[in-house]
């Protein structure tokens, strides 16, 4: 009874250390430094990026496929998810230096007594060592640090998480593009060599002259080096793509889709005081900053007294047959308080305003890069379309041309030079167009990133 007793007397200490004041500053989120509203943001109706998910602005079996495989096998969002688990331990460790250490202890011993006999001593019971009363918040302070450590690892996931999913569709519409890019390239040698064959047949019967033989060889050997180095563009974007899949390509993947017909939705900008505060890069930085905060905190309680308990309450006897006759307890107290630790408490105070100061420029950093990538993204969704239709009239009019130098020059009206270079003209104006549809589709998908889209939901703490 007298051990139950003394452990409730211990209660009030407890509740008094677990109801410890604070001296973290208070939190305020800094103002953005940015401006009121994106520049180029047209007034587009329809889910916000934050409302769409990933599968649902992709629409594409192939690139659902893809990425699917990358959120399991992906090495570096595996590492980001194994930060977040490590820093969840250390939270773990720091919580745990809020609650009394428990444990339970057995003792035996025989000595020679005053008289010469032999005298034994048992003893069994529970232990308390050095546990901090945290009337100051020291200890709290430093397991709310761990506690916004820990949130802003889980944004460094759901970030990795979003720059996964839009480095995998890129990286797919990339390949994609190279197959376009080749078979034209392809087809265009062919026509050359076609061609090649009549000049040297016309040569070898003097019919041409050696300048349009060379001519024709020239272009040729150009069209065969631009295919070579396509196809090490491909193989360089595929390994690229393997990389993030984080496995060799299966040979069960879904077909691509016809390359004219790809369509990414069109997602409305909103406002960047809506926006950026979605984004996890900018919370990741939130957190940082709370977890400054708090080292100010764990600092400043650092100046006052530490008191420390160690109790023990059990049982103990002479006789181990009489052990549990007899009960026996303890009970000391510590109190610390600094004098002079030169001035390490002073730095460590400044150390910590210094640290907060910093995670207050990178939190604006972060916001000020958030809301660049977002301008960035609308600007080229501003004027992208427009100079894909542009350059698709100049393709239409440069394959018209080569029809009618197709004409021309099997009439006898145009030189095979004529042909060719018109041949010449419409290949790099079709490159163009699949280049600039290329870059249209990352946009969108940079936009949808920039946005917040794709982002996971953050890890409930247990």
């Amino acid at each position: 009874m007298s051990v139950l007793r003394n452990m409730r007397l211990t209660l009030p200490l407890l509740a008094a250390a677990l109801s410890a004041c604070s001296f973290i500053p208070v939190h305020e989120r800094p103002a953005a430094p940015v401006a009121d509203t994106f520049p180029l943001s047209a007034a587009i109706s329809g889910t916000p990026a934050t409302g769409l998910a990933w599968a649902d602005f992709l629409a594409d079996a192939r690139l659902e496929a893809l990425v699917d495989l990358a959120l399991q096998n992906n090495r570096d969002l595996r590492i980001a998810v194994l930060n977040v688990e490590q820093t969840r331990a250390a939270l773990g460790l720091q919580r745990a230096d809020r609650l009394p250490t428990l444990s339970a202890g057995a003792a035996a011993s025989r000595a020679p007594g005053s008289g010469g006999d032999m005298v034994s001593n048992y003893s069994l019971g529970l232990q308390v060592t050095a546990f901090e009363l945290d009337l100051f918040g020291r200890v709290k302070s430093q397991s709310d640090a761990a506690l916004a450590r820990y949130l802003a690892s889980d944004e460094g996931r759901r970030a990795a998480q979003a720059a996964l999913v839009a480095a995998v569709a890129q990286a797919d519409l990339a390949l994609r593009a190279d197959d376009q890019l080749l078979a034209l390239t392809q087809r265009t040698l062919a026509s050359r060599e076609d061609a090649l064959r009549l000049v040297r047949l016309k040569f070898d019967g003097g019919a041409s002259a050696e300048p349009e033989l060379r001519t024709a060889e020239s272009l040729v050997a150009a069209a065969r080096a631009n295919v070579a180095a396509l196809q090490r563009q491909r193989s360089l974007d595929t390994n690229a793509l393997t990389l993030l899949v984080g496995q060799p390509l299966p040979a069960t993947l879904p077909q691509p889709g016809v390359w004219d017909d790809l369509r990414l939705a069109d997602l409305p900008a909103g406002l960047p005081s809506e926006v950026l505060l979605q984004r996890p890069d900018v919370r990741q930085a939130e957190q940082q900053l709370i977890a400054a905060n708090a080292n100010i905190g764990a600092a400043r309680a650092a100046f006052f007294p530490r008191i420390a308990l160690t109790g023990s309450a059990g049982f103990a006897s002479n006789q181990l047959s009489g052990l549990f006759d007899n009960t026996a307890w303890s009970f000391a107290g510590q109190l610390l308080q600094p004098i002079f630790d030169g001035g390490r408490n002073e730095s460590n105070l400044a150390a910590a305003r210094a640290g907060r100061d910093i995670a207050v420029a990178q939190y604006e950093k972060t916001v000020q890069t958030a809301f660049r990538e977002v301008a960035d993204a609308l600007a080229g969704r501003a004027t992208l379309a427009e100079q894909l239709a542009a350059q698709q009239a100049q393709a239409d009019a440069e394959l018209r041309r080569l029809e009618l130098a197709e004409l021309l020059y099997r009439g006898g009206v145009a030189s095979q030079l004529d042909r060719l270079d018109a041949e010449r003209s419409t290949l790099a104006a079709r490159q163009a167009v699949v280049q600039l549809q290329l870059a249209r589709l990352h946009n969108a998908v940079q936009l949808y990133r920039v946005l917040g889209g794709g982002v996971p939901p953050a890890t409930t703490l247990r």
